[in-house]
């Protein structure tokens, strides 16, 4: 193995190591200061996987970034999860399609955003769910006028994103009813 892939692969398993410590601290129950069970740690590493999925596989060109179905997995998650392990997947799983994407610059914003966007929606209510994409389009509208050092250039997001939240708060409304017909939220 060449050296440098040697040292890609400490790399990502000293991340991979981290990133489990991280999920074991965000999952903990909270009256009780017990470790995680098996099936929470499972259920979150497996929901940042398909938000990180869903948000690469389809990407439709918008100003400034990308329109994907994301959205759906991370609502789905705030619904299935508890509270900070929803946050997690949404955020980290997010952030991590933004850097395998070759959005690198978006990925800090993007895991808060998309955390943020979670805890909003573990209300469970169809106005928390509207309220969290809302916030989606505020933050990237803000953070695109950071980024690019001009109101107008986030602004010009705010079309896509908003037609983007209404697609994933279709499917997730979809996905969701699928899964509560078989109990598995």
């Amino acid at each position: 193995m060449p050296k440098e892939h040697s040292h890609l692969c400490f790399l990502l398993s000293s991340q991979t190591f981290g990133t489990i410590q991280v999920m074991k601290e965000l999952t903990l129950k909270s009256k009780t200061n017990a470790a995680p069970d098996t099936k929470t740690l499972c259920m979150t590493a497996l929901f940042t996987a398909m938000v990180c999925i869903c948000t690469m596989v389809i990407q439709i060109p918008i100003p400034l970034g990308y329109a994907h179905l994301g959205d759906c997995m991370v609502l789905l998650a705030a619904v299935s999860l508890k509270k900070k392990a929803g946050a997690f997947a949404a955020g980290v799983g997010s952030a991590l399609a933004d850097i395998l994407t070759g959005y690198l610059y978006w990925a800090p914003a993007t895991l808060v955003i998309k955390a943020l966007m979670a805890l909003i929606a573990s209300a469970h209510t169809a106005a928390a769910m509207t309220a969290s994409l809302l916030f989606m389009v505020a933050g990237y509208v803000i953070s695109g006028a950071v980024i690019y050092g001009s109101l107008a250039a986030g602004l010009a997001s705010a079309p896509g994103l908003l037609l983007k939240s209404i697609v994933n708060l279709i499917v997730f409304y979809v996905l969701a009813g699928m899964l509560k017909k078989v109990h598995l939220i």
